[in-house]
């Protein structure tokens, strides 16, 4: 028997595959990081689901993004934008194209 949410089975990533995800969610935590408003609260928050999302999934196989996405989400906390970016964009371009 298979148990299904109340909507039916969950797509994590929202149609879409978890790389094309990835990348969707790191290119708007990229943008919008140093924006007033809760910018920087939802780009820490999209940063760590994004790790998180790539540790579960992906196991050793993306252990260094993860570890360059550590490594920017404390930059973020720490509000140093610019190593972020950096680290962010570092993430970005070691993810494989889907």
């Amino acid at each position: 028997m298979e148990v299904l949410g109340p909507k039916g089975p969950v797509n994590r990533f929202g149609g879409t595959d978890m790389l094309t995800w990835a990348r969707h969610q790191l290119g708007v935590a990229y943008d919008i990081v140093d924006n007033p408003g809760g910018g920087l609260g939802f780009a820490i928050q999209t940063i760590g689901q994004v790790k998180t999302g790539l540790r579960e999934q992906g196991g050793d196989r993306y252990a260094g993004v993860v570890a360059v996405l550590e490594d920017a989400e404390d930059h973020a906390v720490h509000r140093r934008f610019e190593p972020t970016r950096e680290l962010v964009r570092r993430a970005l371009d070691q993810l494989p194209r889907s």
